[in-house]
């Protein structure tokens, strides 16, 4: 059985920092293109970073600068290190690991909230 499990959400004030943890299981972890999306109340999920297997990375222009993503082979773990946190950052994040294989495989773990607020 496939779980990710996000951890690391929580409160904190505009111009702070929180890193959002995803422990993956039930996959080859090193196969997949990992990625962190985010959905803010009233919007539509949007992508935030990723990182591939060969530990490319990309970034929404909203993230680039302020947000890094990483990943431990070792701990099947993917991280995201956000700064500089706005109000506007505020969201629901979600993990994604995504592969082909022929087709599309993705799975999603259930999400972690971020708040940024004074």
């Amino acid at each position: 059985q496939v779980q990710l499990v996000e951890s690391g959400g929580g409160l904190v004030q505009p111009g702070g920092s929180l890193r959002l943890s995803c422990a993956a299981s039930g996959i080859v972890f090193s196969f997949y293109t990992m990625a962190w999306y985010r959905q803010a109340p009233g919007k539509e999920r949007e992508f935030v970073a990723s990182i591939t297997s060969g530990a490319n990375t990309n970034y929404a222009d909203s993230a680039k600068g302020r947000f890094t993503i990483s990943r431990d082979i070792a701990k099947n773990t993917v991280y995201l290190q956000m700064n500089s946190l706005k109000p506007e950052d505020t969201a629901v994040y979600y993990c994604n690991a995504d592969r082909w294989v022929g087709n599309r495989v993705e799975y999603w773990g259930k999400g972690t909230l971020v708040t940024v607020s004074s």
